[in-house]
């Protein structure tokens, strides 16, 4: 008798994720449904899997934080993003993070399990419903918190990962030294960071997930 492979689902959605593990049981073994990252990796202490369908949107750890926490751990565990984002940008910085498959949450049954089995048989997996180019990656893809950010915030979050002063930032995008201060308070109240380090801290982090986005030109922003 086969033994089946065995997965892990997370995503902050309970139905979703009840959803998917009732939907793949018939195929795999799934052990694991957690709603966080955290919980993931408490469950994955006690039931190591061969393959985590892992959510990219959640509060607390955005999958792209937690992605690279399940590679260092278990490092023969396969991960597969399945997200709402459709984003080629996203897929980069999941690729580069060391996922090994990606899948838009509209996809069907069969397209999720040509993913599992592709993963682990050592193939990387992209699905085709994924544009080529991208248009537009909000950061608040990453985390919830970032839901509020205009534009402009996002590009000043992003400069500021980047270690450039307040006149700096106001010299690349054309307004006041004073109004980046604005903005700058305005970006600690929103995410809740109490310092100006912790914004900074904060701004390198993002910045660094998602490469792709950052390094467009500013007018595509």
């Amino acid at each position: 008798m086969t033994i089946p492979h065995s997965l892990a689902i997370v995503d902050d959605h309970e139905l979703v994720a009840r959803g998917l593990a009732v939907l793949l049981q018939s195929h795999y073994d799934v052990p694991v449904v957690a709603h966080s990252g955290r919980e993931l990796m408490q469950e994955l202490e006690r039931h190591p899997v061969d393959c985590v369908l892992l959510d990219l949107s959640m509060p607390e750890q955005s999958g792209l934080e937690v992605l690279p926490l399940i590679k260092r751990r278990y490092p023969g565990s396969k991960v597969i993003m399945v997200t709402m984002h459709a984003d080629r940008s996203l897929v980069q910085a999941t690729l580069g993070l060391g996922a090994d498959g990606y899948v838009p949450k509209d996809a069907g049954l069969q397209e999720l399990c040509e993913a599992i089995d592709a993963v682990l048989a050592g193939h990387q997996f992209v699905s085709t419903r994924v544009p080529k180019h991208t248009e537009r990656t909000s950061l608040e893809a990453l985390h919830p918190s970032l839901a509020s950010l205009t534009p402009r915030q996002e590009r000043i979050l992003l400069l500021i990962g980047e270690g450039l002063s307040s006149a700096a930032i106001g010299r690349a995008i054309g307004i006041t030294e004073a109004t980046i201060a604005f903005h700058r308070a305005n970006l600690r109240r929103k995410l809740g960071i109490d310092t100006e380090l912790g914004l900074q801290r904060y701004a390198v982090r993002m910045r660094s997930l998602v490469p792709a986005f950052s390094e467009r030109p500013a007018g595509s922003r």
